[in-house]
């Protein structure tokens, strides 16, 4: 007996999740427009749904007939039988190479959605500004990716395809029972109601548990994640427990044991009350059915035929006294999905944009003013798991900032933390647009120009500087794929660390490990200038490069900064003062504002900030951090 139990009972379980969610107006003729190119397919899906619908009635009435030409004898009863034997084979083989036709057509539309729209959201999400990042929990955007994308893809099988079917093999079937004998048709449903009641009852305690395990398996996955990376791995070998740790872990994982067994017998309870009402119905049909035969009121075939018709009209009525929910889960999958699709990506590329002219090294702040966007405007509050996001305006990070850099010049930016410093990089490489006034390079505003320019003009080296878990050879060539190994060698060589990579065992063919852990904070920077180098910019920002190393660490960086800087316009953002003693141009930041600026003896002689700033730093036994 065929009987769609596990999706009843998933639909039921999804009830109040799904009654609680509010669908976004315009969702449903959104989701259309991603069946647009399959329209044929899902044409030709729905053909072979109905006709195997057709099959499912059409077979039982075969096998009726085969009992009354068995009964009723004579002397064309033998190839009457043979007759209908074979087309109820002929049928049971054409339903099978449907059931396959459906599985490919079913999983041709479902696969190509998840690929359209994964790969639609894992674009908008990179385009997304930084402090979406910082915000969201990474978790969360990575289940809109997989579960929802999952569930939005069921709409067009699943749903689609077991609404349609339902429905027409409901009616079919529930026609012909009538025709037959209605008499025994509404007997056969009286157990109906004894079936649905509980199991909604059933449902909610199972809704119950299970959500509990979402919550436990999400418990325990973050656990992991923060145990299990380089740094919480670490944190916990010099100030953890492993034993409570492990007890801690431990009860959790014992908790989803029980749910897991809890879970199955609810499953199979489930099950096993669905077959047994079913069956009970047959009992009921057969004995109606036997007595009326015997009366001669209907025939022996007829009685056949309506019991097992039967076994194809329970599965229809349980499935489709959940449809709503079906219906609802997967357009509440879809709406997620289209929630981060949604989210303004804030840094977009203007239609007329132009590229940077080559080699432009000339940086111009005009007037500059940033506050960083609200929570409303960059994130959603399902994705930081919070009631409701912040809508106040951030206070201004940066106020009239005015300054100039002459291709080839080096600037440097202090000021004491929290001044603006980094924030001044991040508009100059946008990643993050300006509130007021502008940014210019090569005399072209930044938001005029197109992004590919922008990346291939400025190169970054930050203070940790990020490797990807993947070969060094391809840690380069993320800034410039097109690089030959002669050219990557070279590179290296310029970062002064070529030497240490011939050493390895695999060269450049050596994996970095996560966040290129297997490598010191000092040969990481080394690196990442080599990429630098690879790329080849006209203008180089250095956030704090060297603010993390030891002091022989920084020198072989030091080294490496100087061949990435030759010939090129830097900016400097500065930790230790004394790395930025020979910029052409130092500004001091404070508040958001340029307070102060000029060479380094000029500075120390006026006694204002900066001289504060490098005295506190060289007089101290332990020198005060000026971060950004």
């Amino acid at each position: 007996m065929s009987m769609p139990s596990w999706t009843v009972l998933r639909s039921i379980q999804n009830s109040d999740q799904v009654n609680r969610h509010q669908v976004t107006p315009g969702t449903a003729r959104r989701i259309l427009t991603f069946a647009q190119p399959y329209r044929r397919d899902i044409t030709i899906f729905l053909v072979t749904v109905v006709i195997a619908a057709g099959i499912g009635v059409a077979t039982p009435l075969l096998a009726g007939h085969v009992i009354n030409a068995i009964t009723g004898g004579g002397s064309e009863a033998g190839g009457t039988v043979v007759r209908l034997a074979l087309l109820i084979a002929g049928l049971a083989v054409a339903d099978a190479l449907l059931s396959l036709a459906q599985r490919w057509y079913s999983s041709r539309i479902g696969e190509g959605i998840i690929l359209t729209l994964r790969t639609r959201v894992f674009d908008h999400v990179q385009r997304m500004p930084l402090q979406f990042f910082t915000r969201t929990q990474t978790g969360a955007l990575v289940s809109r990716l997989n579960n929802d994308v999952v569930g939005a893809q069921r709409a067009f099988t699943s749903t689609l395809s077991g609404v349609l079917s339902n429905v027409i093999q409901l009616v079919l079937t529930a026609a012909v029972m009538f025709t037959l004998s209605w008499q025994i048709t509404v007997l056969s449903l009286v157990l109906l109601p004894v079936f649905i009641i509980p199991a909604r009852r059933v449902g909610k305690r199972l809704a119950e548990i299970t959500r509990e395990s979402y919550n436990l398996d999400a418990k325990m996955n973050a656990t992991m994640t923060e145990r299990f990376n380089v740094s919480g791995a670490l944190l916990v070998k010099l100030f953890g427990r492993p034993d409570a740790e492990a007890a801690r872990f431990g009860d959790r994982a014992e908790r989803v044991r029980d749910i897991g067994i809890q879970q199955a017998m609810y499953g199979r309870t489930f099950f096993v009350a669905m077959l047994l009402v079913a069956s009970l119905a047959q009992a009921l049909t057969y004995g109606l059915g036997g007595w009326l035969a015997v009366r001669g009121q209907v025939s022996a075939g007829t009685v056949v035929t309506l019991a097992l018709l039967l076994t194809r009209l329970y599965g229809p009525l349980t499935a489709l006294s959940n449809v709503r929910v079906d219906v609802m889960s997967a357009l509440v999958s879809f709406d997620r999905v289209f929630e981060v699709l949604d989210l303004d990506p804030g840094i977009t590329e203007k239609p007329d944009a132009a590229p940077i002219p080559a080699g432009a090294g000339r940086i111009e702040f005009r007037g500059v003013q940033f506050r960083y966007p609200s929570a409303d405007q960059v994130s959603l509050a399902t994705l930081e798991d919070v009631a409701s996001l912040d809508q106040r305006e951030n206070e201004l990070v940066l106020d009239g900032v005015d300054f100039t850099v002459e291709p080839g010049r080096m600037v440097a930016l202090v000021g004491p933390s929290g001044a603006g410093k980094s924030t001044t990089s991040m508009l100059l490489s946008r990643v993050y647009d300006v509130s007021g006034g502008a940014v210019l390079i090569g005399g072209v505003d930044v938001r005029d120009t197109t992004l590919a320019s922008l990346r291939d003009t400025i190169g970054v080296v930050t203070q940790d500087s990020h490797l990807f878990h993947e070969t060094i050879a391809e840690n380069l060539r993320y800034a410039s794929p097109e690089s030959t190994d002669e050219q990557m060698w070279a590179a290296l060589d310029g970062a002064q660390v070529g030497d240490l990579v011939r050493a390895l065992p695999d060269g450049l063919d050596t994996v970095v490990g996560e966040r290129g852990y297997r490598f010191s904070g000092g040969e990481k920077q080394r690196i990442a200038i080599a990429r630098i180098l690879l790329k080849q910019p006209s203008i180089v920002v250095l956030d704090e490069a060297t603010a993390h190393l030891d002091s022989e660490s920084e020198a072989a960086v030091q080294r490496a900064l100087a061949e990435a800087l030759r010939g090129r316009t830097a900016v400097v953002i500065a930790h230790r003062l004394s790395t930025i003693r020979d910029a052409d141009e130092i500004l001091v930041l404070d508040h958001g504002r340029i307070v102060e600026r000029g060479r380094h003896t000029e500075l120390m002689s006026a006694g204002g900030l900066y001289a504060d700033l490098y005295r506190t730093q060289f007089t101290t036994d332990s020198p005060i951090r000026v971060g950004p």
